[in-house]
C-alpha cells in the first residue's frame, strides 16, 4: 500500500530517529495521517535521502533550526536523540546550540541548552551533561 517514496522515507527515518520518528508518527495516525505520510515521504524519502550532506550535518542543521525557532522544544529533543543515534557527539550539538545565542539571541540558546541537558541525560545519565 505504501509506495517506494514512502519506504523509503520509513527506512531513512527510522535509520535516524528510530523509535522516536516512528512515535511521532504513529501519534499522529489518529488526527492527521497525511501530516505523518508528508514527514515521511518529503522530509525523509526526499530531503534526508539527498546526496550533499552526511546524516550528522543534517541534524546538525536541523539542531541549529529548532533551536533558532525558539518554540519548537518536542521537536528539538527528538532531533537531539537522533543526533546522537547518527554519531554526532555531546559536545558538537552543545557548540551548536551555543552558536545560535548568536544568531537566534540568549534566550533561544538557553531554550536549547536545557532541551540537550534533558536529552543528554536520558541518554547517558547525568554525569553526560557536563561540558565546557
Amino acid at each position: 500500500m505504501h509506495t517506494p517514496r514512502y519506504q523509503q522515507g520509513w527506512s531513512r527515518l527510522r535509520q535516524v530517529d528510530a523509535a522516536a520518528g516512528e512515535r511521532v508518527i504513529a501519534s499522529l495516525q489518529d488526527i492527521s495521517p497525511d501530516l505523518g505520510r508528508y514527514i515521511v515521504e518529503f522530509g525523509f524519502g526526499d530531503v534526508y535521502c539527498r546526496p550533499g550532506l552526511s546524516l550528522q550535518q543534517r541534524e546538525l542543521a536541523t539542531i541549529a533550526a529548532l533551536t533558532a525557532l525558539g518554540n519548537a522544544t518536542p521537536q528539538l529533543k527528538v532531533h537531539i536523540a537522533a543526533g546522537l543515534n547518527v554519531g554526532l557527539s555531546q559536545q558538537e550539538i552543545h557548540e551548536t546550540i551555543l552558536q545560535m545565542a548568536v544568531y537566534a539571541g540568549f534566550p533561544a540558546a538557553l531554550n536549547g541548552m536545557f532541551a540537550a541537558k534533558e536529552v543528554f541525560a536520558e541518554h547517558d545519565g547525568p554525569e553526560a551533561t557536563a561540558s565546557g
